[in-house]
């Protein structure tokens, strides 16, 4: 019998998203790994498909960066997608054997399963053929709304992307686009449908039985992933604001980064976090816990490895001394820009962001 390894991995920044496709999607093909189910949550994020219009995007882009929201192109199917919290993204990444070989097929299993999801929530919900996605209503119905978007994209049999299904999502989001270049119709969730927040992993739950069930496969639970800090050590405030960078040594990668360790098995992420701090820099400080917490995989390993990413901040004044521990070969005090810049990982930045800002969430 297949079986699908089902992974529930939280906060994934969209990047980290396409990246995690790109590994897994090798993974499977190579034969390393089995079928995969991702489960997460983006940032928020506008995607653009490949049949998508520019002008399905409505909101200028400085009302879009004041909310924070991104813009990605992508190589699946479809016009313009929204992202963001509360809303559950599922990337199945399958090889399809010969006798699923049938895209609209797929598209339609994809549909049955998010279907029968709704279902236990009393939300009755089905395809409207002209339009992708699952819908509440009918066609012709004026008050026909979108609950879960679906873009695929299908290679040699292997499939990413997948679906995103409105759960507790910010609806006030979709007035940035055109959902899916629809101007006829209207989006929901399930939290607007209920008239109250809907349990993220619940209806996680019930997905990865769902997918199986209609996928005729065996569920397989994903490995625990790897523990992680990143630790934002700042001094100064505003445009004055350094960020202390360190460069690993060259048997290390010789990059930038901001300071990263693993979370031992009797410590809290809060605790590795003080402890590297010392270990690498010779402070000794609280640390601010900034409530930021990401997946990724970790290098390019095959099958992919997962990190669980915890951000931290660190506030010192300005003569604060560094004492570089064995794995970095030398400092810089930057400004936030540099920062930004030089760090290779967009987890990083958005710890540097955070870190900067005084916030968490």
């Amino acid at each position: 019998m297949n079986t699908i390894t089902v992974y529930r991995l939280g906060r994934v920044e969209y990047e980290d998203g396409l990246n995690l496709m790109r590994l897994f999607g090798d993974s499977r093909r190579e034969g390393l790994s089995g079928d995969v189910l991702l489960l997460l949550e983006h940032p928020p994020v506008l995607t653009l498909g490949r049949g998508a219009k520019r002008e399905n995007i409505t909101a200028p882009d400085e009302s879009l960066a004041a909310e924070g929201v991104e813009v990605f192109e992508t190589n699946r199917g479809g016009d313009v997608t929204y992202h963001g919290p509360g809303q559950i993204v599922g990337y199945p990444i399958f090889l399809l054997p010969e006798a699923r070989r049938d895209v609209r097929r797929y598209v339609r299993d994809v549909e049955r399963s998010i279907m029968q999801v709704l279902s236990e929530w009393g939300i009755t919900a089905g395809p409207i053929p002209k339009w992708p996605g699952v819908w509440i209503g009918e066609e012709g119905d004026p008050d026909a709304r979108k609950i879960a978007a679906i873009g695929v994209h299908i290679s040699r049999w292997l499939t990413t992307h997948g679906f995103a299904l409105n759960v507790n999502t910010k609806m006030e989001h979709f007035r940035f686009i055109v959902p899916c270049g629809i101007r006829e119709a209207g989006v929901t969730s399930m939290q607007r449908e209920r008239g109250h927040t809907v349990s993220l992993p619940d209806v996680q739950e019930a997905l990865a039985r769902s997918f199986c069930a209609v996928f005729d496969s065996e569920r397989v639970e994903a490995p625990a992933p790897l523990r992680t800090v990143s630790i934002a050590v700042v001094r100064g405030h505003g445009a004055e604001a350094r960020v202390l960078l360190v460069r690993r040594s060259p048997e290390r990668g010789g990059f930038w980064q901001i300071l990263t360790g693993r979370v031992e098995s009797d410590e809290t992420p809060a605790q590795a976090a003080a402890r590297e701090l010392e270990e690498e820099t010779g402070l000794r400080l609280p640390v601010d816990d900034l409530a930021y917490r990401h997946a990724f995989a970790v290098g390019e390993t095959l099958p992919p490895v997962l990190a669980e990413e915890s951000g931290f901040a660190v506030h010192v004044s300005p003569d604060a001394p560094v004492r570089l521990g064995p794995e970095h070969d030398a400092f810089e005090w930057v400004d936030v820009p540099t920062a930004l810049e030089r760090l290779p990982f967009v987890g990083l930045r958005e710890t540097v962001k955070r870190a900067v800002a005084g916030r968490g969430g």
